[in-house]
């Protein structure tokens, strides 16, 4: 069995953000962004163990090691505080530093794919439509109503939701969608069997996130499953199952 590198961390100051960059095989080629959960509200640092951190260094680890080869490379972000906090939107501005950090080290014209699970699904929607993403995967996002959606104009955006989810419902992602299709977002939203922590058929979920960054970031065609649900009405590719 082998394990992914350890990750190179990047922290230029202990109050801002961190990025775990783990690097492409060869030249990168494409950079996938993962974006962890978090609370509602809270201006304490996330905990090295939590759950939402944990989980989604399992999907960027599966991803890196099935993309690496391909030119992709991971990162890994780590918020300064662990919650959204009301219109303060910490996640969100952590996104976007991170988007600037990666364009700056590895250039303006590398694309980049965010991931983003519950708030951090949040996160990566609400910066769709930032400079070098080409694409947006959303695992259970945390999508209150009002969510703004029409900066999404003309992005594809790929939303996996549990059935099961009781931490953040999956109708909440169904209005998201409906919305983010009238703003002309190229919209396709899968659903599957489970809950929000992405542990029962991990695999898929891992498998998901994977193929979206390979076909956001134009290394691979996007999967016939997801181009299919991209073009089909509301609500039939609003709601697939997986």
């Amino acid at each position: 069995m082998t394990t992914s590198p350890s990750p190179d961390v990047d922290r230029p100051d202990p109050r801002s953000p961190a990025l775990e960059q783990r690097t492409a095989v060869g030249e990168t080629r494409g950079i996938a962004l993962f974006c962890h959960g978090g609370t509602v509200a809270s201006v304490e640092p996330p905990k090295a163990r939590a759950l939402s951190l944990v989980r989604m260094r399992a999907v960027e680890q599966s991803v890196h090691g099935s993309t690496a080869d391909r030119g992709i490379t991971t990162a890994l972000l780590r918020y300064r505080v662990a919650g959204w906090n009301g219109e303060a939107a910490d996640a969100f501005q952590d996104v976007r530093w991170a988007i600037e950090r990666l364009r700056a080290q590895h250039g303006t014209d590398v694309p980049i794919v965010l991931v983003g699970h519950s708030m951090g699904g949040r996160a990566a929607l609400r910066a769709g439509g930032e400079p070098s993403v080409t694409a947006v995967c959303a695992l259970a996002p945390w999508t209150p109503p009002g969510e703004p959606v029409m900066h999404l104009g003309g992005q594809t955006v790929a939303i996996l939701h549990g059935l099961g989810d009781r931490w953040v419902p999956a109708r909440l992602s169904a209005e998201f969608a409906v919305r983010a299709r009238q703003a002309h977002a190229r919209v396709a939203r899968f659903t599957i069997v489970g809950g929000h922590g992405m542990v029962r058929r991990s695999q898929r979920w891992h498998g998901f996130a994977r193929d979206v960054v390979l076909a956001g970031t134009g290394l691979e065609p996007m999967p016939e499953a997801i181009a299919t649900a991209l073009t089909r009405p509301s609500p039939e590719g609003l709601a697939v199952p997986l």
